[in-house]
């Protein structure tokens, strides 16, 4: 997993609340084993009219917007089912961060698994970075990890935000669960060697 320290882009609002894990990634595209490979499909029922041919309105399919890498969006971002799916298919696609109100527990915590920085904001700020967002379409943010901080193009402070320590370590170092264990590679091998030693019983 790549670390994380500083994130700087576009912003593409998607006004709505509640999106769904099934709208991020619908089921049909499940099948994959690999995680590369799912940003064609991501928000598929909402990029693509039934002749399989971009929605013209959809925010991402405008040009302005296809290239962000920050996402704003409504509160209860991510609910549905617990698919991992969802932010493979974000990062995919290129989106490194997400501000909502609010997320859905299960798929904010597979995001900080795969990569993904999803920050939670007053609904207030939120509202007022999506009507920044559609008001410029080069509207862009940064967001610092490290500092907690993010500004917009302006290099205006605008806010602060909180994560929990043990997160942003992982995501400042790209440790994910195999990353965290592999920090302790010598005491594990240490044990192993002990272990052979007296015939795999200690």
């Amino acid at each position: 997993m790549e670390p994380i320290r500083l994130i700087e882009g576009n912003v593409a609002p998607l006004d709505r609340v509640n999106v769904d894990t099934d709208q991020i990634i619908p089921k049909q595209f499940l099948k994959r084993v690999e995680r590369t490979g799912f940003g064609e499909f991501l928000f598929y029922d909402w990029r693509y009219l039934e002749d399989g041919s971009e929605n013209p309105d959809f925010i991402l399919n405008q040009n302005s917007y296809r290239d962000a890498s920050i996402l704003v969006s409504g509160r209860n971002f991510g609910s549905g089912s617990s698919r991992e799916h969802a932010p493979w298919a974000l990062q995919d696609f290129g989106i490194k961060c997400i501000l909502a109100p609010s997320f859905a527990d299960i798929f904010y915590n597979n995001c900080f698994q795969n990569g993904v920085l999803p920050i939670v904001l007053p609904e207030d700020v939120v509202r007022n970075i999506i009507s920044n967002s559609e008001f410029d379409e080069n509207y862009s943010l940064s967001v610092d990890l490290e500092s907690q901080k993010i500004w917009d193009s302006n290099e205006e402070v605008v806010f602060d935000f909180d994560i929990e320590p043990f997160r942003r370590h992982c995501l400042l170092n790209g440790l994910d669960d195999i990353g965290l264990t592999l920090e302790h590679e010598d005491s594990i091998n240490d044990f192993e060697s002990s272990r052979s030693q007296f015939g795999g019983v200690i």
